[in-house]
């Protein structure tokens, strides 16, 4: 049942301090995530030190993740681009061969104006991580961005996918995909799921609610909220489905919840529902795993 591991995301910096507070909840994976830089984090020392508690408990990390702008390079985005080469570099040490963020983007113009820039520092990335045996995936998150403008990421919608491989053709690249960035845009995750379900290398396991009465009394510019962020078994999606999409395509990667945005399970209730999450994806994967019946078939006489 594990060929899908269900885990949660945890910071960085923090890992060898939360890691042991929350191994007995029963995540069997996490996924270790930086903001525009890993900072003074060191890297090899964390690494060794995740990987005693990883070992000890039968657990794993899924990737590692840099969120930032590595295509302008300036600002607080100044040391992003070298914190994916420090995280490609270094990923073996934690045991994953998958480090993920987003492309970046260039400010105040058009999605299709980054691609050359995207190909470029990509490109470069791409073949230092093959080089190591490592893949790298972008979050579908549009960042508040759309087509025509955006600070952080063009990795946000199929089309933009579309024009990213066309840019950038490489066998190590592809999607962290989840459902509730496509939500947000209004767009149904499970077909979207289908046709792309050969990209993705890893999930986040964060959901939406859809209030389609604001839509249909408001529509989405409105003083209403018309979709929230949730944690998975809080929202709209059939993770089964989701689950059951990502088996027939072959997928064998690990799905991490992606907390700290439900606008109910937050705050003192926020490891509440990540483990509320935790227990309905491992049900929504089938379960506790049952062993078949073994059937000894008597020798036929005769028989070659």
């Amino acid at each position: 049942m594990q060929d899908i591991r269900i885990g949660t995301l945890v910071e960085g910096r923090h890992a060898v301090q939360v890691l042991p507070q929350i191994l007995p909840h029963g995540f069997e994976c996490f996924s270790l995530t930086f903001w525009q830089s890993t900072g003074s984090t060191d890297l090899a020392e964390t690494a060794r030190r995740v990987r005693d508690l990883t070992e000890a408990s039968g657990t794993k990390i899924s990737c590692l993740e840099i969120f930032g702008n590595p295509l302008t390079g300036e600002g607080d985005n100044a040391d992003t681009l070298a914190s994916w080469e420090r995280l490609i570099d270094h990923a073996h040490l934690f045991g994953t061969d998958l480090v993920s963020g987003f492309t970046g983007r260039l400010p105040g113009v058009p999605l299709d104006a980054s691609l050359p820039r995207y190909a470029e520092v990509f490109g470069e990335l791409s073949r230092r991580a093959a080089d190591k045996g490592v893949r790298l995936c972008f979050e579908n998150c549009a960042m508040d961005g759309n087509w025509q403008a955006g600070e952080w990421n063009i990795a946000h919608s199929p089309d933009a996918w579309e024009a990213m491989w066309n840019a950038l053709p490489a066998d190590n690249i592809g999607l962290e995909w989840e459902p509730c960035h496509q939500m947000v845009g209004l767009i149904d995750p499970l077909p979207q799921l289908r046709k792309w379900a050969s990209k993705v290398f890893h999930v986040h396991g964060k959901d939406a609610t859809i209030a389609w009465d604001v839509i249909r009394e408001s529509g989405i510019h409105g003083p209403k909220p018309y979709v929230w962020h949730r944690t998975p078994g809080f929202g709209d999606t059939n993770w089964t489905d989701v689950i059951s999409i990502l088996r027939q395509s072959g997928y064998a990667g690990d799905i991490n919840i992606e907390g700290f945005h439900d606008p109910v399970y937050r705050g003192e209730l926020e490891m509440t529902g990540q483990v509320h999450a935790l227990k309905y994806l491992k049900e929504c994967r089938g379960g506790a795993f049952i062993s078949n019946p073994v059937i000894d078939e008597p020798e036929r006489a005769g028989s070659a």
